[in-house]
C-alpha cells in the first residue's frame, strides 16, 4: 500500500512518461500538441484518459452543465457512431447518463483495458500501448467531425 503522497508521485511519473512518449507524435493536422490535456475546442466535450489500480480507460465525456441542459452533443456523436468506431477500429461503450461522485451528470463513450495497474511500472508499456493508438485515432476522428459541433 502506498501513502497518498507516494501514490501521487507514481501517478505523476506515469503521466509524465506517457506525455514524453506521445510528445513527438503529431496530431492529424501535423502539429505537435499536448496529448495528455487534449483540447477539443468545444465546451463540454472532453477526451479523457484515466488509469488506476485495476483499469486503463480512454473516451469522450460530454458534461451536462446548466448551460447545456438542451445539449444534443451525445445524440450527434451517436449518429456518428460507425465513423467513430471505424476510426478507432473497435466497438466502444456508450452511456448517455452517468453520474460522478458529486452527482453531476455526464455522457460518455469509452473503452477500458482491465488487468493493468498504474502502480506497477511493469504494466506501463501495456497501458501506453493501449492509450496511444486510441488517442491518436480520436484526434483523427475529431478533425473530421469537429465542425458539426
Amino acid at each position: 500500500m502506498y501513502t497518498r503522497q507516494e501514490a501521487s508521485l507514481i501517478r505523476k511519473k506515469f503521466w509524465t512518461t506517457l506525455g514524453r512518449y506521445l510528445q513527438p507524435v503529431p496530431n492529424a493536422e501535423g502539429e505537435i500538441i499536448n496529448w495528455i490535456n487534449y483540447k477539443t475546442g468545444i465546451r463540454d466535450i472532453y477526451f479523457r484518459m484515466d488509469v488506476d489500480k485495476d483499469t486503463a480507460q480512454i473516451g469522450i465525456e460530454i458534461k451536462h452543465t446548466a448551460n447545456s441542459i438542451d445539449n444534443n452533443y451525445y445524440e450527434k456523436l451517436t449518429n456518428m457512431r460507425s465513423m467513430l468506431e471505424s476510426s478507432v477500429g473497435e466497438t466502444w461503450q456508450w452511456q448517455s447518463e452517468v453520474y460522478d461522485e458529486f452527482g453531476a451528470g455526464y455522457s460518455r463513450i469509452y473503452i477500458e483495458k482491465t488487468g493493468v495497474n498504474i502502480f506497477k511500472e511493469s504494466d506501463w508499456p501495456a497501458i501506453i500501448s493501449f492509450l496511444k493508438p486510441r488517442i491518436v485515432a480520436l484526434d483523427d476522428f475529431w478533425l473530421r467531425v469537429k465542425d458539426v459541433f
